[in-house]
């Protein structure tokens, strides 16, 4: 007898581990737990802030919620445009979508916010937008703003929660008030490890919209997620992050875009290369050139760039340190020799501090830097924790 108790349990616990592993990589985003929200839009007029990304099952959110008989009457969309086809601060444009005959409204450009006309016979506003979990990634800004004018405007919010594929740490400097804009608006630090339900929930309750003004918020979490998981994007969530290498990569790469370096925009390897024609160290060698939708005039187009491929890094991302990585950025500014073209004035904007920068060029060791980071982000973590809605990581 308790030969077949101990064969009934460890069939039980191999059983309890495949679904723990199969949890662990097949976590369901909000969006697909039809049964969870569908009810709360049935005879209201909807709007919806969407891309590409915004996908149950291979077919889109707002297709699905049509031919459920929900009556969405208007689609917002983020930088990159509805089909998620426009290159990085490309201009884009109002137009009707073809699919579906509904207007689209472009939030991105001079009209980042939804105005009251915009809000007008609107009943709820539903969020749906992969995120990548890095502060100057403008999909959690557009969200601020869809959530300030709701607010503004007495209309609930339902935010569809995905995971954060760069959700298992939090680092880097926290945004100073000084340095507020639109690739980073709140006090937060480069990668903040939370989700768009989570980070909502943040944003509202810390009372970081305009005037303090509280949104009226529903989360739909993602089940079978946990922050401790390493989450690979079954689409790519905007042109220059095509792979799971690029977006692990990118809250470290992105800081380049605010120097004179270029991240291999305008290459098959966006934000996985790093390189400048004078770079003398590297042993990669690339030409950025113009690729409609994804690279126009993309840093020295045209111009032999020496630097480094960070692909082979990339694929050891589960054996790497969890943190960003500085020794890029430090090692570039100090092999090359023209310092003051190094950095632009969009750096500071994606630091979100000048201090970084004053650090990199008073010669400063990455290790330097990161203690000076410390205070913050311990004040962050401990405002993070009040709004996890998952197992945090370890």
């Amino acid at each position: 007898m308790k030969k077949w108790i101990l064969i009934f349990c460890v069939i039980i616990g191999f059983s309890w581990i495949i679904n723990a592993q199969q949890n662990e990589l097949n976590p369901i985003c909000g969006a697909e737990q039809t049964d969870q929200y569908f009810p709360l839009l049935k005879n209201k007029n909807v709007a919806v802030v969407a891309n590409h990304t915004s996908l149950i099952d291979g077919a889109h959110l707002v297709d699905r919620l049509l031919s459920a008989k929900i009556r969405v009457v208007k689609v917002f969309s983020p930088e990159h445009g509805f089909r998620g086809k426009a290159d990085a601060g490309q201009k884009v444009e109002d137009k009707i979508d073809l699919v579906t005959g509904l207007p689209i409204i472009s939030l991105y450009g001079s009209h980042k916010k939804p105005q009251p006309e915009d809000l007008e016979n609107i009943d709820i506003v539903v969020f749906d937008i992969q995120d990548v979990g890095a502060r100057f990634y403008t999909y959690i800004s557009t969200m601020t703003l869809v959530m300030e004018a709701c607010a503004e405007n007495s209309i609930p919010v339902l935010v569809l929660d995905r995971p954060n594929p760069n959700g298992f740490y939090v680092d880097g400097p926290v945004l100073e008030p000084g340095f507020k804009s639109f690739v980073g608006m709140h006090p937060i630090p480069i990668v903040h490890g939370m989700t768009v339900g989570e980070y909502a929930q943040m944003v509202n309750d810390e009372h970081w919209l305009a005037d303090s003004v509280i949104c009226d918020l529903t989360v739909i979490p993602v089940s079978n997620y946990s922050h401790n998981d390493f989450y690979e994007l079954p689409i790519k969530p905007s042109p220059n992050l095509p792979n799971k290498y690029a977006v692990y990569l990118y809250p470290s790469i992105c800081l380049f875009e605010g120097t004179d370096v270029s991240v291999g925009r305008g290459t098959d390897y966006p934000f996985q290369i790093i390189g400048h024609p004078d770079y003398l160290l590297g042993s990669y060698i690339f030409t950025p050139r113009s690729i409609p939708g994804t690279a126009t005039n993309p840093k020295h187009e045209g111009v032999y760039c020496n630097g480094q491929n960070l692909i082979g890094y990339a694929q050891e991302m589960k054996n790497n340190p969890a943190q960003l990585n500085l020794t890029w950025l430090i090692g570039f500014y100090d092999a090359l020799k023209d310092k003051t073209t190094f950095f632009t004035s969009y750096f500071e904007k994606l630091a979100g501090t000048a201090t970084l920068r004053k650090q990199i060029e008073a010669g400063m060791s990455e290790v330097q830097i990161r203690e000076s980071w410390q205070p913050k982000l311990d004040e962050f973590k401990t405002i993070r924790k009040k709004y996890l809605l998952y197992p945090d990581f370890e």
